[in-house]
């Protein structure tokens, strides 16, 4: 019992921390929150969660394979990064529209939990980021091939993510009230961050320190420590 709840305290602590790095999964969600409020949010973070351990589930009975899938990964991120422009021009089209404007790939009419649940299909930053952690925790003896231990690391994962993402959609919203921010001042700030999480994109794909470079170092370099993580997930 006590090795169970270890691996789950692992998973909560490590996804917890590592999704409060800014990303698109969290600014995605706040801007829900603020335009469409806390429900809708919330749904697209559990679709995101679901996508991620998916994700984690998988890699978990297939590392070796995934740290071979190089070119599914360049495809993924330059996906990736082609959904962060989008949702950059789209926060720039909604800032300098009216005062009911929203985000065009957020407003679209797809339920909230299926939006989440794409985005976080066709973001890789999570395989490499549970990638790296998975084989620290298998070589510490942390993650062992027993009966709950999935289960347990797959629960705190979704729970330390709900956490951080929480924090956006509730905290997004009351920082956005207790400054008064208008709509389309709210909507020009998160475009500028989508628009440097793209041009950051870009330039590491270029430079090859992406993700699939990341998959290449997992057997050689120990991942960052979750309070001082590299990249968000």
């Amino acid at each position: 019992m006590k090795s169970l709840f270890r691996i789950f305290y692992y998973g909560m602590s490590i996804s917890f921390f590592g999704s409060m790095v800014i990303g698109t999964i969290g600014l995605s969600a706040m801007q829900i929150s603020i335009t469409e409020g806390w429900r809708p949010a919330i749904n697209f973070s559990i679709g995101s969660i679901v996508g991620e351990v998916i994700y984690v589930r998988l890699l978990l009975v297939a590392l070796n394979w995934l740290r071979k899938q190089e070119r599914i990964f360049r495809i993924m991120e330059w996906l990736s990064v082609l959904i962060v422009a989008v949702l950059a021009v789209g926060s720039f089209i909604a800032a300098l529209g009216h005062h009911d404007a929203k985000n065009v790939l957020l407003s679209h009419t797809m339920h909230r939990f299926w939006l989440g649940l794409s985005m976080r299909a066709i973001s890789p930053a999570a395989i490499p980021f549970w990638l790296g952690w998975s084989s620290v925790l298998y070589s510490k003896g942390i993650m062992q091939h027993r009966k709950g231990f999935y289960t347990s690391f797959l629960l705190g994962i979704g729970l330390g993510t709900l956490a951080a993402h929480s924090i956006f959609i509730f905290g997004g919203k009351i920082v956005v009230q207790k400054l008064d921010a208008s709509q389309e001042a709210i909507n020009f700030v998160i475009g500028c961050v989508f628009a440097i999480t793209a041009v950051v994109q870009v330039w590491k794909i270029l430079k090859k320190k992406d993700a699939v470079e990341v998959l290449h170092e997992t057997e050689s370099i120990e991942p960052p420590s979750p309070f001082h993580p590299e990249q968000p997930k």
